[in-house]
């Protein structure tokens, strides 16, 4: 069954929007370079991205220090958006941060961040590869083993944790009669052998399959009988009839708002179960007229302020970015279950706060003095909203923001009278509208 592809115009507007959904937003002129070659070529060069080249300045701490992303606490989280800054393969980035989402695991159960940073290179090896390949890395993953118990499974007293949240979270979905509570019990038997030990040459904990924790007997999953083992069951997971539709519409959910119709869901089941790769769904997905036609997606807190760092080229320079992430509701490495974050409080009374410092932790360096004004700085607001807008690259504002931004300055500037108010104040109005612009709807939705 054929997609439908997105026929209308492409120019920097919809490339902006494609950019910001497959990655991180554009760096400066990128979304009209990319306009120029197309939708087709345009996809085609996020799914089939070059080699990793991470552009700009190295990450360094408040005191100018590199960062220890293994040790120190928060540093992890601004190693990771250093990557999502500066690099060259944003969806590559962008899905390694779907499936620390999709398969989140949380470092306050793991409680070891070389072995988070180790399972995000796994995520970000099989970023656009094989479902297949990630399920059975994420399996045997150090992380996840420790995240749901998996060196606690053993044989004679087997750990549901894995097993029920391998088909509930991560390849069948609850209540779809996808499995039964037989089903988990025996999954979790087939799952067991994980061990883990410390070993005083290497320093480390040694994670290993041992067949002698392994229940190696005759187990039923789904129906069918066999000496199962744990590549067994993420196969047998795989081979449900009812996978592939969730796989698909999960996948969906993370480019596009609103759910597939029924025709679309059926035509990705198809791309999907004809080799279970991920770069020909995706595809479909970057393609589709849903994408580029339907409504705007909120933009998760990282990837808002990701994007406006590579919109000025601005490097991480600080660990502030930890404590924001927080406070804005996605500390990277922190997800707050294993269902991981809950898109819906993307943008709550909350969580804005967060953004609203993040954006004014951007502006810290780069606000202008009004002791003294720049000799280029105009007066009237139309003026001031353009330079503004300036700023950050020229993002696509609606007429709506652009006649409250238009009014917020005229207000501000009507109220000086005094000839050092009407020296200071345009400064002060164009500082507020610089913040205001990152934080509007406009910014903060794609």
């Amino acid at each position: 069954m054929g997609l439908p592809v997105y026929s209308g115009p492409f120019e920097a507007t919809q490339a902006e929007r494609l950019l910001w959904r497959a990655g991180f937003g554009p760096r400066k002129g990128e979304a009209a370079a990319l306009a120029k070659v197309g939708l087709e070529q345009a996809v085609d060069s996020l799914v089939h991205p070059g080699p990793e080249q991470l552009v700009g300045p190295t990450p360094h701490d408040n005191n100018g220090h590199p960062l220890a992303p293994y040790d120190a606490w928060g540093h992890d989280h601004c190693w990771w958006l250093d990557r999502m800054v500066r690099t060259s393969r944003p969806l590559v980035e962008r899905m390694t941060l779907v499936w620390h989402d999709w398969f989140a695991t949380s470092n306050d159960g793991v409680g070891d961040q070389r072995l988070m940073l180790n399972q995000n290179e796994l995520f970000r090896r099989n970023a656009l590869g094989s479902f297949r390949d990630l399920l059975l890395g994420v399996t045997a993953d150090p992380a996840m083993l420790l995240w749901l118990n998996g060196t606690e499974n053993i044989k004679g007293a087997p750990n549901e944790n894995y097993g029920r949240e391998m088909m509930e979270l991560f390849t069948l979905g609850a209540d779809r009669s996808a499995y039964t509570e037989d089903d988990v019990r025996e999954q979790a038997r087939a799952l067991t052998g994980f061990q883990n030990r410390w070993t005083k040459n290497r320093g480390d904990f040694d994670f290993h399959f041992d067949p002698a924790h392994h229940d190696d007997g005759t187990k039923v999953v789904f129906g069918k009988r066999g000496n199962f083992d744990w590549k067994d069951a993420c196969d047998l997971c795989l081979g449900n009839a009812k996978h592939p539709s969730f796989f698909v519409t999960k996948l969906w959910s993370y480019f596009v708002p609103t759910p597939p119709s029924p025709a679309t869901l059926a035509g990705l089941e198809a791309v999907y179960t004809a080799d279970n790769q991920l770069k020909p769904v995706l595809q479909a997905i970057l393609l589709h007229p849903d994408l580029h036609e339907g409504q705007r997606m909120v933009k998760p807190p990282t990837v808002h302020i990701a994007g406006l760092l590579r919109r000025i080229g601005m490097g991480i320079t600080t660990t502030d970015w930890a404590w924001i992430g927080l406070l804005s509701g996605q500390q990277l490495f922190y997800p707050p279950n294993v269902a991981g974050w809950d898109d819906t409080r993307w943008l709550d009374t909350a969580t804005f706060r967060g953004r609203w410092i993040g954006v004014g932790r951007i502006l810290q360096d780069r606000v202008l003095n009004p002791q003294k004004p720049p000799k280029k700085l105009a007066t009237d607001a139309p003026s001031l909203v353009d330079a503004a807008n300036t700023f950050w690259d020229t993002p696509p504002l609606s007429p709506a923001t652009g006649r409250l931004l238009e009014s917020f300055a005229a207000s501000g500037l009507k109220t000086a009278t005094a000839d050092w108010e009407k020296q200071q104040y345009p400064v002060l109005v164009e500082n507020a509208l610089r913040q205001l612009i990152a934080v509007s709807p406009d910014l903060q939705t794609a």
